[in-house]
């Protein structure tokens, strides 16, 4: 499906319009439309791809979607919702939604008692079209809801008045077009060895390589429902890897870690005999089957037999063991015959590579053997329903390439197995699977927040949620037998819905093992033990106990806590308190989708030790859509996010809070005005004794939001406690020098500087970073930081290494207040 139909708004009585088109061999020339499921008749279809809806009627809200089908097969679109106004009824209300944020730690308590203030938002839906509006079938973005106006506010905060925009009235107008980006790296799922400057192919057409490093970023073509990427390593050393890569529709970037798979080495064999290739012969382990090549079975690209010596290579990927899950291909779906793309279980992958001996020209096979043996299939029901399936590089889909079928009889004396056995040609070079359908299905509800209060106003959106199908041993279920398929989701303002194999029957038939990371930062799960909160895991008891929920380090605090596994046991329609999530039954995604914070559902959260970020004009970096043009914007622009980091060093007996106040500096209409407020706890270096160091964020000098005039940022870095200044940079004081004008840095207890147009690096202890996402953009900043280097990456703080300023810090004398303090309570005096 090459073209999907978009949502749409409409008021009753007006027209609508939807297109679909899907491609094939043979192209496909039958095209159908459902309403809510039901298929419409004829008559209310156009020939070919379109609907056209004539004096829309309120009950003719919904979602639609078509089919279309040739000989070769079906294929479905993803359904787009239509959305009927009653007339006159407003799409985009003028009074915006309650959105709350943070107000910094001296400012004072409501009445009841939360430092969080409301600013507005105005939620980004489509607006109703007018009868001149496009048709819907690709080329115009609409009209969605946005600020129409915001207000200044002054908030009392420790003698002084902090100011902030707040959205004031709602409006339509164009929607924002943001640049949607898939970002990562690729390595090999053994040693971590990087694919340098490997080919990126979606569908059949190369869009570029990765980097030195493996990096890649990939720009998501518009109205994509489902990316497919296939990365090719030009050596050969590695197995072409075809990923179905998880984005953010609103824009921005998603970071993800690609792993491959590195090839296993030819062995020779004879072409004029007969031979058997293991599949899955390791950690002693029983091999999964086999690939039996009769004589004569290789082929020349001509049709002529190869009788001579085969370079033969056939790579296995073995769900038995479940750190392969990484580097398997594709998400495991297969399309139906209803064009409804569902998923399978596989039993294994393998990819084989014949050349001749000495030319290294590559080889096909005639009717070759695949047998499966069926001691190492768990669930008799599977056994009827294993099939041989071959990947569609483009389409990311497996394709059914034969049904294995049973085949008594042992083929040596120290096996007395019984194997199912399928036929197979190799013609082209693709991956292959053993894999069953399974439609005991499920979704899981997940989400992510920005700390441990869990408050439904502060989940994290951009989240890519990632869960592992795994068969638990009976009795172990934190030693399962094997893995049998993955997905990844990417959260939205609602969480995100994960598809899973459940069972009714059974709750620890099939167990789920969940991981979620924000821009390659991985995110922590609750606590298991000692004892179960179902408070802060998010599932009341007594369903929680049916889940078996337990994180990573459950058993060995060691281990890292970014995991959580649970027993898939799908709900009980007839039991009350399985019907609240957070396990829907398949035919329920849309009860997931839209159940509220307050229903069941699992977590992740971020730890931000002593972390604070205030921006006058209010923006969550999670969702783009929130940005709005002003000229106090942190953000000037949301098209790209450029990150800037100074970082400082403390030399005293303790950690210690470290502020930036960032204002206009050189802008005729920001000098002296607020951007925001960063705060940032320093890090002891466990290599420097009574040494720690902050990376702390400040606004970038550069261009408005106008983009007509640069502003250089006057920024003050002030760290808390009685601290004095005790060295600069000499590189950052020679160019500050040289670019005037210089900011009055008199005071001891604080650095301002006049912030560098320029992207300056670790010798001068600045660190800038452009990215299309601003949490990547900033993670990325601060792991250079912490590493003092330009190019590099670091957990762990090496504060002295590319610092900006030095400040001695000392435990003051009791009833003395430090100049932090004074900043606070008494700012115009300080």
């Amino acid at each position: 499906m090459v073209l999907h139909p978009r949502a749409q708004v409409r008021e009753a009585g007006q027209d609508v319009t939807f297109c679909c088109k899907a491609s094939g061999i043979p192209a496909p020339k039958k095209y159908y439309w459902y309403h809510n499921g039901t298929l419409l008749e004829r008559k209310a279809q156009q020939p070919g791809s379109r609907l056209a809806l004539r004096g829309l009627a309120l009950e003719q809200a919904g979602t639609y979607h078509c089919k279309a089908s040739s000989e070769a097969g079906a294929i479905r679109s993803a359904p787009a919702q239509l959305t009927v106004l009653a007339q006159g009824q407003q799409s985009c209300r003028s009074e915006p939604e309650p959105s709350l944020v943070e107000l910094p730690s001296e400012c004072p308590r409501d009445a009841a008692g939360s430092r969080h203030y409301n600013v507005g938002r105005c939620p980004p839906s489509p607006c109703a079209g007018g009868p001149a509006d496009p048709s819907g079938c690709g080329g115009s973005t609409g009209h969605c809801c946005g600020v129409r106006r915001m207000e200044l506010r002054e908030i009392p905060c420790a003698g002084s008045l902090l100011p902030v925009k707040v959205v004031a009235e709602c409006g339509c107008g164009p929607c924002a077009q943001p640049r949607v980006l898939v970002q990562g790296r690729v390595t090999a799922a053994d040693t971590g060895e990087p694919l340098r400057f490997g080919q990126i192919f979606l569908g059949g057409r190369k869009v570029g390589f990765t980097g030195y490093k493996g990096s890649f970023t990939i720009e998501v073509p518009p109205d994509t429902q489902r990316l497919v990427a296939r990365f090719v390593d030009r050596q050969q050393r590695f197995l072409d890897a075809i990923k179905v890569l998880p984005f953010d529709r609103r824009g921005g970037s998603v970071y993800q870690e690609v792993k491959v798979l590195r090839k296993k080495e030819p062995v020779d064999l004879d072409g004029s005999r007969g031979n058997a290739i293991p599949l899955g012969e390791a950690s002693g382990r029983e091999p999964i089957g086999e690939l039996v090549l009769p004589a004569g079975a290789f082929l020349r690209p001509s049709g002529e037999v190869f009788n001579g010596t085969v370079r033969a290579s056939v790579t296995f990927l073995d769900p038995r063991d479940v750190a392969t899950a990484s580097a398997a291909s594709s998400d495991l779906s297969f399309a139906n015959a209803e064009g409804e793309i569902v998923p399978l279980r596989t039993y294994g992958m393998f990819s084989v590579d014949f050349r001749e001996g000495e030319s290294g020209a590559a080889l096909q096979t005639g009717p070759v053997q695949v047998r499966m043996d069926t001691g190492q299939v768990w669930m008799p029901e599977h056994l009827q329903k294993m099939k041989l399936w071959s990947l569609n590089p483009e389409t990311g889909l497996w394709e059914e390439e034969g049904i294995l079928r049973p085949a008594g009889g042992s083929r040596r004396r120290r096996e007395e197995r019984t194997f199912l056995v399928g036929n197979l040609e190799i013609r082209e070079r693709r991956l292959f699977n053993l894999d069953v359908p399974e439609d005991r299905r499920c979704f899981v509800k997940v989400r992510a927040y920005s700390n441990e209060k869990f408050n439904a106003y502060e989940q994290l959106e951009g989240v890519v949620i990632s869960l592992i199908n795994l068969e638990p041993q009976p009795g172990y279920p934190s030693n399962p037998r094997a893995w049998g398929r993955f997905d990844s989701v990417v959260t939205g303002p609602n969480g995100a819905c994960l598809p899973a194999f459940c069972d009714g029957q059974r709750p620890d038939a099939y167990s789920a093992y969940v991981t979620a990371t924000l821009g390659g930062e991985e995110l922590e799960a609750v606590a298991s033990s000692p004892k179960l909160n179902p408070g802060a895991i998010g599932v009341s008891q007594p369903y929680l106990g049916k889940l078996g929920y337990r994180r990573s380090d459950h058993d060995d605090p060691d281990l890292k806590k970014t995991a959580f596994q649970i027993n898939v046991a799908k709900p009980d329609p007839n039991n009350v308190d399985e019907s609240n999530g957070p396990i829907y039954s398949y035919r329920s995604l849309e009860e997931c989708e839209r159940a509220p914070a307050s229903a069941n559902h699992l977590r992740f959260y971020r730890v931000e030790v002593d972390k604070y970020e205030y921006n006058v004009v209010p923006f969550r970096e999670s969702d783009l859509t929130s940005w709005t043009g002003d000229y106090l914007s942190w953000w000037p622009n949301p098209q790209e996010f450029r990150a800037c980091f100074i970082k400082v060093q403390i030399e005293g007996p303790q950690e210690y809070m470290v502020r930036s106040r960032n204002a206009g500096g050189t802008h005729p209409r920001t000098r002296g005005q607020l951007y925001g407020l960063r705060d940032a706890r320093s890090v002891r270096d466990a290599a420097l004794g009574g040494t720690s160091a902050a990376c702390v964020e400040f606004k970038c000098s550069g261009m408005l939001f106008d983009q007509g005039l640069a502003d250089r940022t006057l920024v003050t870095v002030v760290p808390q406690g009685s601290c004095r200044r005790t060295a600069v940079n000499g590189l950052l004081r020679e160019y500050l020098a040289r670019h005037p004008p210089p900011a009055d840095s008199n005071h001891t207890g604080a650095f301002a500087m006049l912030a560098p147009l320029d992207p300056l690096g670790h010798n001068y202890g600045i660190y800038t970073v452009t990215d299309q996402n601003p949490r990547l953009a900033k993670e990325i900043a601060i792991g250079r930081c912490f590493d003092g280097t330009s190019d590099g990456f670091s957990r762990e703080m090496k504060a002295g290494a590319g610092t900006a300023v030095t400040f001695a810090c000392q435990e003051r004398p009791p009833g003395r207040e430090s100049f932090f303090q004074r900043l606070l309570t008494a700012p115009a005096e300080a």
